[in-house]
């Protein structure tokens, strides 16, 4: 659920406006930015194996240490937990929290059975909601919208680089999203591990831009705090 990951950080950002958006998806993309290098180290395992499902070819073989459920929850205490000993801001440090576990809950909903409950226990699962594209376009869409809406409400551009910036953080995470549910299977799973690490852009995309908005409520305005402070 490659959007819906990033909602969940852009809806975040109500509940703490001074925790920086890119903080806000590193925490939501955690799991995803762990998952790559894990891969290619040879510790984790995929392969690609068209019509597995009808949105990704990928086939996650093993990943119990970035995208098990109890390493889940262990992630996202340690990241909260690191946040909140950094800058000492609650409410940032559970919306780390909630983010972090956020990225499991919804690929459990994405995900076909593939998700194990904890290393070296057998069980996975997964609703499997890649098997129904349309609905899973759409319920991904709407989450990116109602997020947009929500993060927009939340703050104001400070200058061209907040307005400007922000519509094409907007516009390149559909974009990337469009063409990762309409290309062709990719070449090797080394590809794919490689190009996730590409999400790092996002993660300083969102904090540049977000640099350069501030939080707005009932007509006063006050500066969002840069990445270095929150």
């Amino acid at each position: 659920m490659f959007i819906g990951h990033f909602a969940v950080a852009l809806a975040a950002k109500r509940a703490a406006p001074r925790t920086s958006l890119g903080t806000l998806l590193f925490g939501a993309q955690f799991l995803d930015l762990l998952w790559p290098p894990l891969t290619l180290l040879g510790i984790e395992h995929f392969r690609i194996v068209p019509g597995i499902t009808k949105m990704t070819p990928l086939d996650f073989e093993s990943y119990p240490i970035s995208h098990s459920l109890l390493m889940s929850v262990v992630w996202a205490a340690l990241i909260g937990a690191i946040y909140f000993t950094r800058r000492r801001y609650q409410a940032g440090a559970l919306m780390m929290k909630i983010a972090v576990f956020s990225h499991w809950v919804l690929d459990w909903v994405t995900h076909r059975p593939d998700l194990q409950l904890a290393p070296g226990v057998a069980t996975r699962v997964g609703l499997g909601l890649w098997n129904h594209p349309t609905a899973a376009i759409a319920i991904e869409s709407a989450m990116l919208l109602l997020a947009v809406a929500s993060y927009m409400a939340q703050t104001r551009a400070k200058d061209a680089i907040g307005r400007w910036g922000f519509a094409g953080f907007i516009l390149a995470t559909a974009l990337i999203y469009v063409m990762d549910v309409s290309a062709p299977p990719p070449p090797s799973w080394q590809v794919v591990a490689w190009s996730a690490i590409a999400i790092w852009i996002f993660v300083l995309w969102a904090a540049w831009a977000d640099r350069h908005r501030e939080v707005y409520h009932g007509g006063a305005a006050r500066p969002v705090t840069t990445p270095g402070t929150q």
